[in-house]
């Protein structure tokens, strides 16, 4: 039991660093070019006894909390570098652990170079869903997105992208995830991601802190770069037809329409992720890696450890306790049962820690504020 009756909250979604390595070198990765370097010192590929312990731990902990149906991610690095039969024999063998008793629902999250034929067939097969990270056309892709010789990665992910389109294959297309940056036009940025029909389209801000601030996010408060960005895509995307789910839009509106966030980068709904790596710590969430090294490190593996011990984690806690955890400065905010702070990383400031607003606290409230603008004037429009 903790203060004010507060209890935590049982993880359901299980984010397994199959491969710690990648095949890109993408200049704002938070796994290899920011503060946490850890990696250096992982194994580039789960052992299976580290996968078995995985399944059995996941299991463990659904059925202690009845929890019916857990989320399995496989991740990176980059997961495809493992190879496929790999992923196979991973998600079969914690299936195997969880049934009959709790469902495993499996994604990948790839940056596609190697998503080729062999690799859907196998995800067909298990039901794994695709997510795919792109950030725009060649030209915006490009600024971030190469390999480690300079090469554009634009091509073979186009590539893999027509084949996930596809009839056989489409129904495994879970969404596009794309890094904002400032340099690429926010209009032919959206267009070009929304020409390879994706169902979603998550846009990520940058990873930063008020130690290490994103490239454009000044002190200045009248100053809202990624808010006017964003913005702009809302207006093309708000009231159009057949346009795909913008995650980040979505969870805005369904925020400010009472309802609550399935998503960490907005609202106050308890973090229920956890993560593994490749030797089997216990880790939160990777994002954690911008403040400094170790930051996402609980102490513990799931080979000795259950995940309720990681439960009780001082990081664990405070990114479960929403409303209690925010700043005077975020209770005191109109919209603060909305943002939520933001994403919990981006709250960090030396000296204070995470009580703080996100570094995007003015980005946030105007693309908050523009929504609810919308919003409202269509429910006037629709009550006349």
């Amino acid at each position: 039991m903790y203060a004010n009756n507060w209890r935590p909250h049982p993880f359901h979604q299980f984010l397994l660093k199959v491969h710690s390595r990648c095949n890109l070198a993408c200049d704002y990765c938070y796994v290899y070019t920011l503060a946490d370097q850890s990696w250096r010192s992982q194994p580039m590929v789960m052992a299976p006894e580290i996968v078995s312990a995985a399944a059995k731990r996941i299991a463990e902990h659904a059925v202690a909390h009845g929890i019916s149906a857990v989320r399995l991610i496989l991740h990176g690095g980059e997961p495809l570098l493992a190879g496929p039969a790999f992923l196979r024999e991973t998600v079969a063998a914690i299936r195997a652990e969880a049934a009959p008793d709790v469902r495993v629902d499996a994604a990948v999250q790839t940056n596609g170079v190697l998503l080729d034929e062999r690799a859907l067939r196998s995800f067909a097969d298990l039901d794994v869903k695709v997510g795919v990270s792109l950030d725009g056309n060649a030209r915006g892709n490009d600024r971030n997105r190469r390999f480690a010789d300079g090469r554009s990665s634009f091509a073979p992910v186009a590539d893999a992208l027509a084949r996930l389109m596809s009839p056989d294959y489409r129904h495994l297309y879970s969404g596009l995830l794309c890094t904002i940056d400032l340099a690429n036009d926010p209009l032919e940025t959206y267009e070009s991601l929304a020409q390879f029909q994706p169902p979603m389209i998550d846009f990520l801000l940058p990873h930063g802190t008020w130690e290490s601030p994103p490239p454009g996010r000044t002190a200045d408060p009248g100053r809202t770069p990624y808010g006017d960005w964003l913005v702009t895509v809302f207006d093309r995307w708000y009231g159009s037809a057949e346009e795909p789910e913008v995650r980040l839009f979505q969870e805005i509106i369904n925020l400010l329409l009472g309802g609550a966030s399935a998503s960490e980068a907005v609202g106050l709904t308890p973090s229920s992720l956890v993560v593994i790596e490749t030797d089997g710590t216990i880790e939160q969430t990777d994002s954690l890696k911008v403040v400094r090294h170790g930051a996402a490190a609980t102490g513990l593996n799931i080979v000795d450890h259950p995940f309720d011990a990681a439960l009780r984690d001082p990081g664990m806690v405070a990114r479960q306790l929403g409303w209690q955890a925010l700043s005077d400065t975020c209770t005191s905010c109109r919209f603060a049962r909305v943002c939520g702070a933001g994403l919990y990383p981006h709250r960090y400031r030396p000296g204070t820690g995470f009580r703080n607003p996100s570094v995007y606290c003015h980005d946030l409230y105007k693309l908050i504020d523009h929504i609810r603008s919308r919003l409202v004037a269509d429910l006037r429009r629709s009550s006349r």
